[in-house]
């Protein structure tokens, strides 16, 4: 068991750096950006987490998760509470977590840049195909295989992409 005297908030911090997001598993919550504070209490450790949306149903599987990384290691007393505001935002990823979304071929999102299609004149945003770096893509849906990404095409490399949207 931990000495509950004595619990390191660096400890709990480097702990949930393991957690992984069950919708995107080369993320870690850390990466994410979702954990908002770590406390602790006497015996009791508290973890604040802002979901990247409010009904986001991977949720409940990010909080099994937590609670098992911290049991595994000895925590017993866990209190998990949802900050839902200010709602999360794209902003609180981190640059090494949107590194890792390209590597595993999803775009990051990115500050929006707008552009003029030639076509429309109407703006759109110039997302980066993570397969080739071409910024000739298309939008073919606002949703990809989860909610908070949008599915584009590469109209270089004719790969279908997911785009982590902005938020």
């Amino acid at each position: 068991m931990v000495e509950t005297t004595n619990i390191s908030v660096e400890k709990i911090w480097k702990i949930l750096e393991t957690v992984t997001d069950p919708e995107v598993p080369v993320l870690s919550i850390i990466d994410l950006g979702i954990i908002r504070d770590v406390k602790s209490k006497r015996d009791e450790i508290e973890i604040f987490l802002t979901p990247t949306y409010s009904g986001c149903p991977a949720t409940d599987a990010i909080n099994m998760n937590i609670r098992m990384g911290l049991l595994e290691n000895g925590f017993s007393k866990i209190k998990i509470t949802q900050q839902l505001s200010p709602p999360w935002t794209t902003d609180w990823m981190t640059e090494k977590g949107k590194q890792k979304l390209k590597a595993y071929g999803i775009a990051p999102p990115h500050s929006k840049q707008i552009v003029c299609s030639p076509d429309s004149f109407q703006k759109e945003e110039a997302i980066q195909c993570p397969q080739c770096n071409s910024y000739s893509t298309r939008l073919i849906s606002h949703f990809g295989s989860t909610a908070c990404k949008a599915l584009y095409q590469c109209n270089d490399c004719k790969e279908p992409f997911d785009y982590f949207k902005c938020h």
